[in-house]
């Protein structure tokens, strides 16, 4: 039975659709002959127990410069009785508007079912829901508190600091194992955010890649090695990084059989995973995860068509 699919997502004239997942996940949806419509979280409205949005139906092509066309005007739809299936794919930072839209959405629940489950999306932080997995990260410091991150420097050399609800790569530094800097970086950070920052120690393993895991209803479906561009440490595709194919180690096999069931029970359909040198997981993206595009490119697979397999299966 075809569905009526809203997807929340950043403006659709500005996504590069050569690696765009949201993209993808809408292409896949057409080819099953699902009605797609596209809607800012910003126009989000509760009203009288009904959660609202402000959406246009589109088609959309993988046509670079004219990827997309609107199949009507935007109007004000209801998504419990005019949609079933809801993907929340606007791009983080994860702050309190991003969590205030997944509250919202939260409300859906027993009457449209929402990509990713958004209560599991708050409670589930990037860089807070990894904790879970302590055995599988470097060595870890969550502070704010200066006089902390002395020791743990001089314990194991040069650091990464990071925000902790940052994304993309964006605002992570390294100080080396003289420490300088790291005063007025914790300075600029502790103005910035109101959070503790996460500090681990600097990985060389780096270099040879980070890599992204993707996890479909808690099976992996696909990874690719993320390579840090000239001058860089960061490997983040959206920082100059580029990709290449890969298979899973021993360790990286462990660490993804061991968070499966519980992606799968939290209802976080689409994730991507983190894992620097074979070994040191880092990060589990339940927000807005992306890489399906470069994975399928390497592999021949269709993780899309995987994504929707899932959501069909639950609903």
């Amino acid at each position: 039975m075809p569905l009526r699919v809203a997807v929340q997502m950043d403006p659709i004239e500005s996504i590069g659709i050569a690696g765009d997942s949201s993209f993808a996940l809408m292409l896949a949806a057409q080819a099953r002959a699902h009605s797609v419509w596209h809607y800012d979280v910003r126009s989000l409205t509760w009203e009288n127990c009904r959660i609202t949005a402000w959406a246009r139906p589109l088609h959309v092509r993988r046509v670079e410069g004219d990827h997309f066309e609107w199949q009507g005007e935007a109007q004000r739809i209801d998504l419990a009785k005019d949609i079933d299936v809801v993907l929340m794919r606007q791009d983080p930072p994860f702050h309190l508007g991003y969590i205030s839209a997944a509250m919202l959405l939260d409300r859906l629940k027993g009457e449209t079912l929402v990509v990713n489950d958004p209560h599991w999306v708050i409670n589930s932080p990037e860089k807070m829901f990894v904790l879970d997995f302590a055995r599988f990260m470097p060595p870890t410091l969550v502070t704010r508190n200066i006089a902390d991150v002395r020791p743990f420097l001089e314990q194991h050399g040069a650091v990464v600091v990071k925000p902790l609800h940052g994304n993309g790569g964006k605002a992570i530094f390294k100080i080396g194992a003289d420490g300088t800097n790291l005063s007025a970086l914790f300075e600029v950070f502790n103005q910035t955010w109101p959070e503790p920052h996460m500090v681990q120690p600097f990985l060389p393993e780096v270099s040879e890649g980070d890599k992204r895991i993707v996890l479909v209803d808690g099976v992996v479906t696909g990874a690719i090695n993320r390579k840090p561009g000239k001058g860089e440490f960061r490997s983040n595709l959206a920082q100059g990084g580029y990709a290449e194919k890969a298979e899973l180690t021993a360790r990286e096999e462990e660490i993804c059989a061991a968070m499966g069931p519980e992606l799968k029970k939290r209802g976080l359909i689409f994730v991507g995973i983190d894992v620097i040198g074979g070994k040191w997981l880092t990060e589990i993206n339940v927000t807005s995860p992306t890489g399906i595009v470069a994975i399928d490119a390497f592999n021949g697979t269709d993780t899309a068509a995987l994504i929707w397999d899932a959501i069909e299966a639950r609903l």
